[in-house]
């Protein structure tokens, strides 16, 4: 009697057993399940101030309502606070899932460590949504083939003229260097300022420098060059584009190395200088000029072996956490984020171009800006600034180079012999 009560109750327990497992998950499928648990994702981005954080809180919480199963919390901070997190954040167990970069090198430390989700079978498998972005700002984010990085705006540098200067001197804007040359000097005869260069914070120069390299070195080279394991920066081009520089200092303001940016763009919106290079992202500081003013697209220039038709200019956009528990909807969000609507939203809200084709149009933008828009859909290729796509040792002294350029301290074979050096550096560390 004692053994059967015995082997009853062992059955008892085991069907108990039997039925507790059988209503209980994994910890990873736990972690996974998107139906009957709440998804959230963390977004780590550089906007806490508006415009743009409330484009990002009515995306959100659109995207919410569309995906009830799923939450984004969000994590901002400004552009050097964020480049300082950033690294921090990605290095502990608890990284966003989604976060903010630049493109070129600081974009590719985090694919080389480790850091980011290779998009490239979302990107392959969802044409309809890739299609949609403009090839040349989803480029940047390409590494070894392989997509890792989502762009969703850009800024454009464009060289901004005063129409009503130019009408009075019967002047066209500038096709060639040759042609620029000669639009500086019957400027200058003139009397006006001809170009504005507010060099005191030195990414300005770094920055004419990026159009010059273009414009004068082939693609293959700078290509290889813009590589950390094979820079060498030895072909002529590049100290012909510094020479093409100095060639410029004639016609600008005097001191550019103690002149800022918005001393700059405040003396071309009073009709004090007549050309300046002027990004999109500063377009509406220029919106309150008394004259008619324009933009064309950097000047050919005829030794040149880059492709004129190429635009200065970079993507930015966001990135996936390669460890994160939910890639689906991490990307399921970034597909949202540029979606055609929201994408619309971004331009009308924030006055920035936004990455996705017909985006930028007569409803949301002035007739200035979709002519602009209409110029980098054509083009095949961006020039990123050099003080993202170079590594940091490299640029640095290309950057303190130009200003002792603009001094008359330095030539630019000693600039770039001291650019060599750097890349030689890089080279070796990165072996």
């Amino acid at each position: 009697m004692m053994k059967k009560s015995f082997a009853v109750s062992i059955c008892i327990i085991l069907i108990l057993l039997l039925v507790v497992g059988c209503g209980q998950q994994t910890p990873a499928n736990t972690e996974n399940a998107s139906e009957g648990n709440e998804v959230t994702l963390t977004l780590f981005h550089r906007w806490p101030n508006e415009p743009f954080k409330g484009y990002f809180d009515g995306v959100i919480q659109e995207f919410e309502k569309q995906n009830p199963g799923v939450k984004i919390k969000v994590v901002t901070a400004l552009n050097e606070e964020y480049k300082q997190k950033i690294n921090v954040v990605l290095g502990n167990d608890n990284s966003p899932d989604i976060y903010f970069t630049w493109v070129g090198e600081y974009a590719n430390k985090f694919v080389r460590g480790g850091k980011a989700l290779d998009l490239t079978k979302y990107v392959e498998e969802d044409k309809a949504w890739s299609d949609q972005i403009i090839p040349s700002t989803l480029k940047p984010f390409t590494l070894d083939n392989k997509v890792y990085g989502v762009p969703v705006l850009m800024d454009v540098r464009m060289m901004a003229y005063n129409k009503e200067i130019f009408n009075q001197l019967g002047l066209e804007p500038p096709s060639t260097w040759n042609e620029f040359i000669q639009v500086l000097d019957k400027l200058k005869a003139s009397g006006a300022i001809p170009l504005g260069f507010g060099n005191k914070e030195p990414w300005n120069g770094g920055l004419y420098i990026t159009t010059l390299n273009q414009r004068l070195v082939s693609a293959d080279v700078l290509a290889k060059d813009n590589n950390r394991e094979t820079g060498e920066f030895t072909d002529p081009g590049y100290v012909v584009a510094l020479q093409k520089l100095q060639q410029l200092i004639p016609y600008v303001n005097e001191n550019p190395n103690a002149f800022s940016r918005e001393e700059e763009r405040n003396m071309f919106a009073n009709g004090k200088i007549a050309m300046m290079p002027l990004h999109t992202i500063e377009f509406p500081y220029i919106k309150d000029a008394k004259f008619e003013w324009g933009t064309f697209n950097f000047p050919s220039i005829e030794e040149g072996k880059g492709d004129p038709s190429v635009i200065t200019g970079a993507p930015e956009g966001f990135m996936i956490s390669a460890q994160t528990k939910h890639p689906d909807e991490a990307v399921k969000f970034l597909k949202f984020l540029t979606s055609k609507p929201m994408a619309e939203k971004w331009v009308k809200e924030t006055n920035v171009i936004s990455t996705v084709k017909g985006a930028v149009n007569s409803s949301n933008s002035t007739p200035l800006m979709v002519e602009t828009i209409g110029q980098v859909e054509k083009a095949s290729d961006m020039a990123i600034w050099i003080d993202t796509i170079l590594d940091g040792r490299i640029f640095n002294p290309y950057l303190a180079g130009i200003q002792q350029l603009l001094n008359g301290e330095k030539t630019p074979e000693q600039i770039m012999q001291e650019v060599q050096e750097a890349a030689k550096q890089v080279k070796e560390s990165a072996k």
